[in-house]
């Protein structure tokens, strides 16, 4: 299996910044991808950011030029560099990884638990 380890939500003021990290542990051969999403109350998940492993990055118009995706492939890691943070980003932010598992179990999408960021003074 692998499994995806969230942490650096918490509550902050608006023009406040916090960094996410996302820990992908398990049979992991390679990862692909890896994003970045959130989802607020009452409204679908949308995307952040994402990366690919040529480190090539996309991310939501409501977000450009305020986060920054990166990855540390050699802990198959991702962070979300949050500045700027405005209320609308309160939302629960969840990391997933396009990985191919050791012992030719295959390639998939995996998803973290989620952390809850909240903006708010």
């Amino acid at each position: 299996q692998v499994q995806l380890v969230e942490s650096g939500g918490g509550l902050v003021q608006p023009g406040g910044s916090l960094r996410l990290s996302c820990v992908a542990s398990g049979s992991i051969l390679s990862i692909y991808s890896m994003g970045w999403y959130r989802q607020a109350p009452g409204k679908q998940r949308e995307l952040v950011a994402t990366i690919t492993n040529g480190n090539s990055t996309n991310y939501a118009d409501s977000v450009k030029g305020r986060f920054i995706i990166s990855r540390d492939d050699a802990k198959n890691t991702e962070y979300l560099q949050m500045n700027s943070l405005k209320p609308q980003d309160t939302a629960v932010y969840f990391c997933n990884v396009d990985a191919r598992r050791k012992y030719g179990l295959g390639r998939s999408i995996y998803w973290g638990q989620g952390t809850q960021v909240t903006v708010s003074s």
